[in-house]
């Protein structure tokens, strides 16, 4: 697929998740350690430097307007210094503010959890973890107004998963257009995959698909599994659930429209299938994403 594709279609996926965002302030010397994200996130540098830790990487320094990309959520740290990875202490949400002294370095976090029994898109799952994209020479304009818009506890959870697509799509796009080894798209599976994607409530079949692609099954089998990372009817199965995963969370339609939009001919089929992915009847999701509210 495109990168355009890869990026849209990974972070319509990554919408499933819980939204968080935070704003970090460190003094002296200082360490945090992030580890067990399942999902995709970020850190953007606000003010000062620090180094970016992971287990079998050196240290990446890191300066004011750099991204880190999270695509898969590898474990990882930020520190004052380089150092290794192991004994950095856990990261605490909510005792960021430092206790005295001027502030050193000043970063914004950001990350959609997915729940458990989910993966990050495959398009995701197929870039190094994490990834650095430097400064654009200039103060980001998203970024800056993030932090404003959380710093005055204005940010309504629509607001935060806004930004948190714009900040992901335009560092993973900034980063795809330097790199030099992007793989030339196949354009009849970017047309499957599009169709997939653009129409989720069509009861797509492998056997359609491919006649749709003017190939064998078992060869649109072979050419989807390669571009994309998973085969057609385990792709088909995760967008039809995330689709409906995202209406449960996003809307208040019954589950019999939810079905029908996620291309399930009956409520119990899509009740059977939505459990054995994500561990809870799709009701039991819904209640769950409203008790938790607004993240931040």
């Amino acid at each position: 697929m495109t990168p355009v594709d890869g990026i849209s279609q990974a972070i319509a996926a990554l919408r499933v998740g819980r939204g968080t965002v935070r704003r970090f302030r460190m003094a002296g010397p200082w360490g945090l350690s992030y580890a067990g994200l399942t999902g995709s996130g970020f850190h953007v540098v606000l003010r000062g430097t620090g180094w970016l830790l992971t287990e079998d990487r050196p240290p990446v320094e890191l300066n004011p307007g750099d991204v880190v990309v999270i695509t898969s959520g590898v474990d990882h740290g930020l520190a004052s210094l380089p150092r290794p990875l192991r004994g950095l202490p856990p990261v605490v949400l909510g005792t960021d503010e430092p206790a005295s002294g001027a502030d050193g370095f000043e970063f914004l976090c950001g990350a959609y959890r997915l729940h458990p029994g989910q993966d990050v898109h495959p398009f995701l799952a197929t870039l190094p973890d994490p990834i650095v994209v430097p400064a654009a020479g200039r103060a980001d304009p998203v970024a800056a107004l993030l932090d404003e818009q959380q710093a005055a506890g204005l940010l309504i959870d629509a607001a935060r998963h806004a930004f948190l697509d714009l900040m992901l799509a335009s560092a993973l796009g900034r980063w795809l257009a330097a790199a030099n080894h992007l793989p030339t798209p196949d354009p009849k599976i970017t047309a499957a995959v599009r169709a997939i994607d653009a129409n989720p409530e069509t009861r797509w079949t492998v056997q359609e698909l491919s006649r749709a692609a003017g190939m064998s099954r078992a060869t649109f089998t072979r050419r989807f599994t390669s571009a994309v990372g998973r085969p057609p009817a385990d792709y088909l199965l995760t967008h039809r659930l995330g689709h409906a995963a995202r209406l449960l969370r996003e809307t208040d339609a019954p589950l019999a429209a939810i079905a029908r939009r996620a291309g399930y001919s009956t409520e119990s089929a899509l009740a059977g299938a939505f459990r054995r992915a994500y561990g809870m009847a799709p009701g039991a999701f819904r209640r769950a994403q409203s008790a938790r509210g607004p993240a931040s």
